[in-house]
Parts: structure tokens; sequence; C-alpha cells
């Protein structure tokens, strides 16, 4: 199991648990399970679902941690596969299957990871256009999916009161609706700090989603690997 993915997954189960006033150690050992099963995709997002079936009081992360996994069969699993396999009728099959799985969150964390390869800070401008091409003609449905952090950039340079009052007043994008604020307070402060938890705990109307999805992707961002 990759080793980022390892600890943002501890990290923001931990957190979200700690919110919900609920024990998480049972589902964070299975969860660990399945990332480290010598299996096929497909077999692990039935391993992985079946956790979560078996914890619905933790329902809420199930797309968000697939996106994990999708990260850790893209930085782990094919170390196992040909270099091609991504080029395969079996990686087509397993797209079609998962088309409808996950989040806008797997684009952020491949993000980090190509931050982290060319050694430069994450900052929400260079995610959009130079990691998203929002700005070129051919990326206008990436254009649609990121309108609201677009349009809303200058909520990065703000407060963590400012960007959950701003998503309480404007009509989010379906995309976008759950991530926004967990986006804008990775990008206002990337390292992940206890001020802005406290302050997402304070002024967000759903806390216990997002401090868990900020807890996750700082400390995929905080991690580094050889």
């Amino acid at each position: 199991m990759d080793s980022k993915v390892e600890g943002a997954l501890i990290a923001s189960l931990n957190k979200f648990a700690a919110t919900a006033g609920r024990d998480s150690a049972d589902l964070q050992k299975d969860l660990i399970g399945v990332f480290n099963k010598d299996l096929g995709f497909l077999e692990k997002v039935e391993a992985f679902d079946a956790v979560f079936d078996e914890n619905p009081a933790f329902d809420e992360l199930r797309e968000v941690f697939f996106d994990l996994l999708m990260i850790n069969f893209f930085s782990s699993d094919m170390k196992k596969l040909e270099e091609d396999y991504l080029d395969t009728e079996e990686w087509e099959n397993i797209e079609e299957e998962t088309i409808d799985r996950g989040t806008e969150l797997l684009n952020l964390l491949m993000y980090i990871n190509e931050c982290h390869d060319e050694q430069i800070k994450p900052e929400l401008g260079d995610f959009l256009k130079e990691f998203l091409l929002v700005e070129e003609d051919e990326f206008q449905d990436e254009f649609m999916i990121y309108e609201d952090l677009i349009s809303n950039q200058q909520l990065a340079e703000s407060s963590i009161e400012d960007i959950c009052s701003h998503a309480g007043m404007i009509d989010l994008g379906e995309e976008m609706e759950e991530l926004f604020v967990p986006f804008m307070a990775f990008f206002y402060e990337p390292k992940g700090t206890e001020a802005v938890v406290k302050d997402l705990e304070k002024f967000s109307s759903n806390a216990g989603f997002d401090v868990a999805v900020y807890t996750l992707i700082t400390n995929f961002n905080n991690i580094r690997t050889s």
C-alpha cells in the first residue's frame, strides 16, 4: 500500500470518527487490509464496498476513499503490471465499470503527486490552468465542473470563515457541492494546521466531512516518498 495513501486514510478516518464520536479502529484495519490485498481492481472494489456496507455510519466517506483506492492502484498496484496496462481492454472494462464512482478529489491527489515530482507548492491557479487546463477550448468539460473554484479563486486568499459562509450562499454544481470547502481550505493552507481544522469545525455546515477530507488532502500532501 502506498505510504501517502495509508497516512491520508488513517488521519482522515480518525478525524471523522472523533468528530462523530465513533470508534474507527475495526474499519481502519479492514480498509487497510483491502488496500493491501493482491486482487484485481474490480475485486478490490467489491471488497472495499463490503467493508463500507458493514459500517454505514462512515458511508459519507465511501466515494472519497474510493479515490484513495484508485490513487493507490496507480501508485502501488500498477508496479506489478505491464507498462501499457492502461491501454489494455481489461483497464477499459474497469473504467466502464467504475465510471460513476469516486469524486473530483482524484484529480487533486494526482495534481499533488505532480507537484511533488516537480518540487513545487500546490496553488489553486496552477491546479486549474496548468493541470486541468480549464482555459483550453478542448477542456471545457473541466471548466464546467470546476467553474465554482474558477469564479471564486479569491477565497483561497481569504479565511476559512469566508470560504464556509460563501459556500452557503452560492449554488454549487453537483461535482463540487461537497468538495468546495475542503478544496478551498487546502489551497488556503496546504500544510494542514489545527487552526484550520478548528475553524472548519466552527464554521462549516458539514464539519465532520469537511475536516475529514481536508485532513486527507493535507496528509497526502505532507507525506513525501523517496
